[in-house]
């Protein structure tokens, strides 16, 4: 078999062309080799996997570099080096894709520079139509603006965002404080600078600024009850009881009953299941079975009941998919893999990658219920899809789940897979020690 050569500059080869020249050396296709290391491991191997690891858009973990040495003659040290110097070029490359960006907008211009994914150009303080006096028409202006930013979320981690979404506020704050407007017109400013201050203290919480989020939160909070919006003052304050359990307050389940019993009679069914959701997982992770079990029925019913009324924009992300991911994370948390398992696969199968941070979550309480459950391997396997997902996001939390699960594995690692996993963990700079994640 060939033998690797080194780069003289680096002292190794990044491991896509590596592995790219040992093929091509033996005169193999992408589908040769992979069949030919299908039957070293006994289980089909895909061709494309061989293709991601030449183009670098997944790197070889420690269990398949023991493969490749097996099959190349290469040293298993010198692979690992290669898959190093593979993952921190991919790296440089991101970041002097975001440098050159950013000479062209900077954090603050990405929303002139996402006009064409419908975020408005115009900002807050240009919405005065004479004077300072405001329009009716303005918070409707404002609240489709904010929806726009929201949806940044689902693919983005709070790091990306969370300088804009505290600019957003502010805009809008001071043009609430300056204008000149109606009664109604101010109840929507008040409503809107709600919403804001949510998003602000979910990308601060993404982040891993617990004080920042807090703040916000309050700010919402207290936002909404100027704006007379129930539902707008029970979302702050099941933001504010997921921030408690984050940190390890004793409020969670105070803040997230308080939640649902704000909202009226004429509440929409799906902000009614989000927040019976959020008050289920108070209860599951305070180890409160019955009452979880009771609050997850309430927000399956609510999921599906027929309404006239569209629900608010920031509840657009709630869905039955959203209500099962939280049934399986609830179960998972009360070790009950056998009822957590087929709801957090079932939703997950239609998860696709682009909400990296959300699925890297998910799946990482999927690993948690099938440890639970003595399937040692399969978790091992989906703590590693964990790791895959959570690479170069802008959020603490999917890595802080993966590492999480390392150590939950660490008692059988013995086990071939799990030795590897444990391997590829060190390839990761330790992260300094954070409560629980979402």
């Amino acid at each position: 078999m060939a033998m690797m050569t080194t780069n003289e500059d680096d002292g190794v080869e990044p491991i896509g062309p590596l592995l790219r020249r040992l093929r091509m050396a033996g005169g193999r296709t992408q589908e040769e080799l992979a069949a030919d290391l299908s039957a070293r491991r006994g289980y089909p191997l895909e061709q494309g996997a061989l293709s991601r690891w030449e183009t670098h858009e997944r790197l070889p973990d420690p269990a398949s570099r023991a493969l490749l040495s097996a099959e190349f003659g290469v040293p298993e040290e010198e692979l690992r080096r290669a898959v190093t110097l593979a993952r921190r070029l991919r790296r440089q490359e991101q970041k002097d894709q975001t440098d050159q960006e950013n000479d062209v907008f900077d954090r603050r211009g990405f929303m002139t520079a996402s006009a064409g994914a419908g975020i408005a150009v115009i900002r807050p303080s240009s919405l005065l139509s004479s004077g300072r006096r405001i329009g009716t028409d303005v918070p409707r202006q404002l609240s489709q603006r904010t929806a726009r930013l929201r949806r940044l979320d689902d693919f983005v981690g709070g790091g990306d965002t969370y300088q804009m979404y505290v600019q957003e506020l502010g805009d809008t704050t001071r043009l609430a404080d300056e204008g000149v407007y109606s009664e109604a017109t101010g109840r929507g400013l008040r409503g809107i600078i709600a919403e804001q201050a949510q998003l602000a203290g979910w990308a601060a919480y993404d982040t891993g600024n617990y004080e920042g989020a807090r703040g916000h939160y309050m700010t919402a909070l207290a936002a909404s009850r100027a704006a007379e919006d129930t539902a707008l003052e029970g979302n702050s304050l099941a933001f504010l009881a997921y921030l408690e359990w984050t940190v390890g307050g004793g409020s969670g389940i105070r803040f997230a009953t308080a939640a649902y019993e704000a909202l009226g009679s004429g509440t929409a069914p799906v902000v009614r299941a989000l927040l019976a959701d959020r008050l289920a997982w108070q209860h599951a992770t305070s180890g409160n079975d019955r009452e979880a079990d009771y609050a997850l029925g309430v927000a399956e019913e609510a999921i599906h009941a027929h309404s006239d009324e569209p629900g608010p924009d920031w509840a657009y992300w709630v869905d039955p998919d959203e209500i099962a991911i939280m049934t399986g994370r609830c179960w998972a948390e009360l070790h009950r893999p056998l009822r957590a398992i087929p709801a957090l696969e079932d939703a997950l199968a239609r998860y696709d990658d682009t909400r990296a941070r959300d699925k890297a979550l998910y799946l990482s309480w999927l690993a948690s219920a099938y440890l639970d459950a003595g399937e040692v391997e399969h978790a091992t396997t989906i703590t590693a899809r964990v790791f895959d997902l959570s690479e170069g996001l802008a959020s603490i939390r999917p890595m802080a789940r993966a590492r999480m699960m390392v150590k939950r594995l660490e008692p059988h690692q013995s086990l071939a897979p799990v030795g590897a996993l444990l391997e590829r963990a060190k390839d990761y700079c330790p992260a300094p020690e954070v409560p629980r994640q979402r």
